[in-house]
C-alpha cells in the first residue's frame, strides 16, 4: 500500500475526475461512466415511482457511478464519507436485482451494526413501496422466533448483522441458493469489529457465481478516507474480477487518501 503523493498522481488503470455541484473529487476505475439521471439507469418504472416519492430528483454524484455497474452484474467497491447517498443507491440496486415473482432471498446486506442494518431496511421498504419487496432486518436483540418466521414464511431482501446471519445460515433457515447480490455496507468497520471470520465462513455457504458489492463509509473525524487493507479487496472479487473502485472526497483532499490499488 502506498501514499498517492500529489494531486496529479492517478495510477494507469484509474481516472480522476469532479463534481463540482456537490464540491466533490472522485477517483474511480477508467471505466466507470456517469449516469445522472434516474431515467437513464434503466430502473423499473415502480421502482422510480418509489424513489422519486423518496424526495430525490437527481442521483447523487456517487449514485452515478456505482449504480450502472453494480447494475450490470459488476463488483463495485465504493468509499464515500456520511451524506453522500451510499445507503439509497444500496436501496435501488437491491431493489432493481430482485424478482419478486419468486418469494426467496436473492439480496443480502451486511452492516457491523443493528441500527444500520435496520436504517438499510427502513430505506429498501420505502424505495420498493411499489414493488411490493418484502425485506428483513435479521439482526441481534430481536426474537429468534421472529427471524426463523419471517425467512420461512419468504423475504427478497436480508438487511442483518454477521453474526445472526451466520446463525440463521447454519440453522438452514436462511437460506442462500438464489441470493445474486451480497453487499458489505461499512466494510472497513466491520472488519475492524472482528466480523472477518464470519464473512469468510458466510462466503463458504454463497453461490459460486455470487457478484460482490462492498461499500466502505469513511466517515471518522479526520477529512482523509481510510483505505481497506489490501488483504480485504479479495472480498469484493469474485474469481480474480477486479472489482470498479468509486472513491470519494472533498476538493483538495484526494492526494492524501491511502490508496491499496496495484
Amino acid at each position: 500500500m502506498s501514499d498517492l503523493g500529489g494531486a496529479s498522481m492517478v495510477r494507469q488503470n484509474q481516472r480522476r475526475v469532479t463534481a463540482p455541484e456537490e464540491a466533490l473529487e472522485f477517483e474511480t476505475s477508467r471505466e466507470v461512466q456517469v449516469v445522472t439521471s434516474f431515467n437513464d439507469m434503466g430502473l423499473k418504472e415502480e421502482l422510480l415511482r418509489g424513489i422519486y416519492s423518496y424526495g430525490f430528483d437527481k442521483p447523487s454524484a456517487i449514485q452515478q457511478r456505482a449504480v450502472v455497474p453494480i447494475l450490470l452484474g459488476r463488483d463495485v467497491i465504493a468509499q464515500a464519507q456520511s451524506g453522500t447517498g451510499k445507503t439509497s443507491m444500496i436501496a435501488l440496486t437491491v431493489c432493481q436485482k430482485v424478482d419478486t415473482a419468486t418469494r426467496e432471498i436473492q439480496a443480502l446486506i451486511l452492516s457491523p451494526t443493528r441500527e444500520l442494518a435496520a436504517q438499510t431496511e427502513k430505506v429498501i421498504l420505502a424505495m420498493g413501496d411499489h414493488l411490493n419487496i418484502q425485506v428483513h432486518a435479521c439482526i441481534g436483540g430481536k426474537s429468534v422466533g421472529e427471524d426463523i418466521r419471517k425467512l420461512e414464511h419468504g423475504v427478497h431482501i436480508v438487511s442483518g448483522t454477521p453474526g445472526r446471519v451466520c446463525d440463521m445460515i447454519k440453522r438452514r433457515t436462511l437460506r442462500t441458493r438464489n441470493i445474486k447480490i451480497l453487499i458489505l455496507d461499512e466494510s472497513d468497520e466491520m472488519l475492524s469489529r472482528g466480523f472477518k471470520d464470519q464473512i469468510y465462513d458466510l462466503y463458504r455457504y454463497l453461490p459460486p457465481e455470487l457478484q460482490g458489492s462492498k461499500k466502505e463509509d469513511g466517515s471518522s473525524s479526520s477529512s482523509s478516507i481510510p483505505s481497506m487493507p489490501a488483504k480485504y479487496f479479495e472480498l469484493g472479487g469474485r474469481r480474480g474480477a477486479s472489482p470498479y473502485r468509486v472513491h470519494w472526497c472533498p476538493f483538495g483532499e484526494l492526494a492524501r487518501i491511502p490508496t491499496c490499488f496495484e
